[in-house]
């Protein structure tokens, strides 16, 4: 009987798995396939994020300083509005190695992590779950006091255990260029339906183009359009789901969300890599295997630290919709130098943003 089975080994499961066995609990990891594949997921992130991963994987990770933004209300012909600081802001990384460095260090923490094991059911009972786990030695079933679901967008575990969906699902596409690029501002583009496009430098490592909207709206063909806008032939890409907006409720009688799962992103990037770990914290130093009702106390937590920043990013999302002429006023007005912390949207109304606007 272990305290945790772990499904899904990203950000979020690592990271809960990795604070769960600090803390003495017995927790099992189930990873699909191999770990960090395939790529789902941008490699642009906010310094924040070195502070989940352990001393010295850096160096291994680390692709390229982004000091700022230009946004466009059309393709990359247009000269797009700056905003920026004068320190970094943020990183490209080898998003990849990220999932398989946290992974690493869950492992080195006691967790049990295991890759090439496909769950396929999910059963909760009023002592404990049963998991159901095709691996390579064939069907194995397992035993634990909880189950935690961090596999992704379309979870097994939230549908095995009747939770319900985030709100919307957008679909997302991702492409490589290899020719290595070190410049140091990020290219958005307000041309999609209810999203946006992206450029992102990625130093050696070359450029990451990408681009999300609601499923339907030809999202292959818009990527096309946008590759050949920027005059480059991609043979590299990939594509998945992106949840924006938290369900109501994360949590079954032994079982708990987090991450994609939970619909716990950014609505106005997608981005939840550092939401998710933040989660992951609040589950693991709250949850006890041993006490069902301690999930309420997950619940509220991640709720009380995330709710304002989910909310002001759905505001922030809904200026991807307005009028051409209203965003192009509305940049040029706010473009310039800012101080504002990319996951966190309640930073557009702190004393150093005002004193931002107010000295330019």
């Amino acid at each position: 009987m272990h305290d945790f089975i772990v499904v899904g080994a990203g950000p979020a499961g690592s990271r809960f798995a990795r604070r769960a066995a600090e803390r003495g609990r017995d927790v099992l990891v189930f990873e699909q396939g191999e770990i960090g594949e395939p790529l789902a997921c941008s490699g642009h992130v906010s310094l924040d994020v070195w502070e989940y991963v352990p001393e010295g994987a850096r160096a291994d990770l680390f692709q390229n300083d982004i000091y700022g933004a230009r946004f466009h209300v059309g393709g990359p012909e247009t000269p797009g509005e700056p905003f920026y600081k004068r320190e970094v802001i943020s990183n490209a990384i080898d998003r990849v190695g990220l999932d398989r460095v946290l992974a690493r260090a869950a492992g080195d923490a006691g967790a049990d992590v295991r890759d090439g094991h496909t769950v396929t059911g999910v059963e909760e009972r009023p002592d404990g779950v049963r998991v159901t786990v095709k691996g390579p030695d064939g069907t194995e079933r397992h035993e634990a006091r909880m189950a935690v679901g961090s596999d992704g967008p379309r979870s097994r575990v939230r549908a095995e255990c009747g939770l319900p969906e985030p709100n919307e699902f957008l679909h997302g596409v991702l492409g490589f260029d290899p020719e290595p690029d070190h410049r140091d501002f990020v290219d958005v583009h307000l041309t999609v339906p209810r999203f946006f496009a992206w450029r992102i430098p990625r130093g050696d490592a070359g450029v990451e183009y990408g681009l999300g909207c609601a499923p339907g709206a030809d999202v292959s063909g818009r990527f096309d359009d946008l590759c050949a806008a920027y005059g480059v032939e991609l043979e590299r890409r990939c594509s998945g789901m992106i949840p924006v907006g938290p369900p109501d409720r994360v949590t079954g009688r032994r079982s708990l969300l987090l991450g994609d799962a939970a619909g716990q992103t950014k609505p106005f990037t997608g981005g939840g890599i550092l939401y998710g770990m933040r989660a992951a914290d609040h589950a693991a130093d709250r949850v006890d295997p041993e006490r069902p009702e301690t999930l309420d106390d997950y619940e509220r937590a991640w709720r009380a630290d995330l709710r304002n920043e989910i909310r002001l990013g759905r505001l922030v999302r809904a200026g991807y919709s307005l009028p051409t002429t209203l965003q192009r006023a509305g940049l040029r007005a706010l473009s310039g130098e800012i101080a504002v912390h990319m996951d966190e949207p309640s930073t557009l109304f702190s004393r150093d943003q005002l004193r931002a606007l107010l000295g330019r």
